[in-house]
Protein backbone atom coordinates (compact mmCIF):
# COMPACT_ATOMS: atom_id res chain seq x y z
CA UNK A 1 0.00 0.00 0.00
CA UNK A 2 0.78 3.33 -0.82
CA UNK A 3 2.20 5.47 2.12
CA UNK A 4 1.09 9.65 2.01
CA UNK A 5 2.13 12.27 3.71
CA UNK A 6 -0.46 14.75 5.23
CA UNK A 7 0.37 17.62 7.37
CA UNK A 8 4.08 15.94 8.74
CA UNK A 9 2.19 12.61 9.43
CA UNK A 10 2.58 9.59 7.58
CA UNK A 11 -0.88 7.69 6.60
CA UNK A 12 -1.27 4.57 4.93
CA UNK A 13 -3.91 3.68 2.97
CA UNK A 14 -6.89 1.77 4.53
CA UNK A 15 -9.08 -0.83 2.65
CA UNK A 16 -12.47 -1.80 4.18
CA UNK A 17 -14.51 -4.05 2.80
CA UNK A 18 -18.36 -3.49 3.68
CA UNK A 19 -22.22 -4.55 2.49
CA UNK A 20 -24.48 -1.73 1.71
CA UNK A 21 -27.58 -3.53 4.00
CA UNK A 22 -25.28 -3.83 6.75
CA UNK A 23 -26.03 -2.81 9.96
CA UNK A 24 -22.06 -3.72 11.09
CA UNK A 25 -21.00 -1.71 8.16
CA UNK A 26 -23.23 1.12 9.07
CA UNK A 27 -21.60 1.12 12.94
CA UNK A 28 -18.23 1.13 11.70
CA UNK A 29 -18.80 4.05 8.74
CA UNK A 30 -20.55 6.22 11.52
CA UNK A 31 -16.98 4.98 13.96
CA UNK A 32 -15.20 6.24 10.61
CA UNK A 33 -16.69 9.73 10.61
CA UNK A 34 -16.83 10.45 14.49
CA UNK A 35 -13.12 8.93 14.36
CA UNK A 36 -11.96 11.37 11.62
CA UNK A 37 -12.68 14.59 14.66
CA UNK A 38 -11.56 12.64 17.25
CA UNK A 39 -8.30 11.72 15.90
CA UNK A 40 -5.43 13.99 14.99
CA UNK A 41 -4.41 13.16 10.93
CA UNK A 42 -7.05 10.83 10.58
CA UNK A 43 -8.35 11.57 6.58
CA UNK A 44 -10.89 9.77 5.38
CA UNK A 45 -10.32 10.33 1.70
CA UNK A 46 -7.02 7.40 2.82
CA UNK A 47 -10.20 4.93 3.44
CA UNK A 48 -10.61 3.01 0.29
CA UNK A 49 -14.16 1.32 0.86
CA UNK A 50 -14.91 -1.46 -1.24
CA UNK A 51 -18.38 -2.96 -1.23
CA UNK A 52 -17.89 -6.60 -1.60
CA UNK A 53 -21.06 -7.10 -3.76
CA UNK A 54 -20.12 -5.07 -6.67
CA UNK A 55 -16.60 -5.48 -6.48
CA UNK A 56 -16.47 -9.39 -5.79
CA UNK A 57 -13.70 -10.02 -8.24
CA UNK A 58 -11.60 -8.09 -6.69
CA UNK A 59 -12.90 -9.17 -3.08
CA UNK A 60 -12.19 -12.82 -3.58
CA UNK A 61 -8.49 -11.65 -3.82
CA UNK A 62 -8.26 -11.14 0.13
CA UNK A 63 -9.42 -13.72 2.92
CA UNK A 64 -12.32 -12.25 5.13
CA UNK A 65 -15.03 -13.80 5.75
CA UNK A 66 -17.54 -11.24 7.15
CA UNK A 67 -18.09 -7.60 7.15
CA UNK A 68 -17.12 -4.94 7.90
CA UNK A 69 -13.09 -6.18 7.57
CA UNK A 70 -10.23 -3.92 7.52
CA UNK A 71 -6.73 -4.00 5.81
CA UNK A 72 -4.10 -1.69 6.74
CA UNK A 73 -1.24 -2.17 4.54
CA UNK A 74 -1.91 -5.22 3.39
CA UNK A 75 -2.60 -7.15 7.16
CA UNK A 76 -6.02 -7.47 8.07
CA UNK A 77 -6.97 -5.81 11.31
CA UNK A 78 -10.35 -6.31 12.27
CA UNK A 79 -13.00 -8.61 10.54
CA UNK A 80 -16.67 -8.05 12.56
CA UNK A 81 -18.31 -11.01 14.51
CA UNK A 82 -21.86 -11.12 15.14
CA UNK A 83 -23.35 -9.47 18.58
CA UNK A 84 -20.28 -6.64 18.06
CA UNK A 85 -22.00 -3.41 19.77
CA UNK A 86 -21.22 -0.20 18.08
CA UNK A 87 -18.65 0.65 20.86
CA UNK A 88 -16.94 -2.55 19.84
CA UNK A 89 -16.81 -1.56 16.80
CA UNK A 90 -15.82 1.82 16.81
CA UNK A 91 -12.53 0.84 19.33
CA UNK A 92 -11.37 -2.03 17.02
CA UNK A 93 -11.98 1.45 13.99
CA UNK A 94 -10.07 2.90 16.50
CA UNK A 95 -7.30 0.47 16.30
CA UNK A 96 -7.22 0.50 12.87
CA UNK A 97 -6.87 4.50 12.06
CA UNK A 98 -4.27 4.42 14.79
CA UNK A 99 -2.10 1.83 13.00
CA UNK A 100 -2.51 3.42 10.00
CA UNK A 101 -0.74 6.66 11.29
CA UNK A 102 1.97 4.83 13.41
Amino acid sequence: MIEEKRGGIRVKNVLMFYLEDCGYCDKARRALVELQEELSGVDLRNVQMVEESLEAEFADRYDYYAVPTFYVDGVKLFEAHIGMSYTDIKREVRRVLEAALA
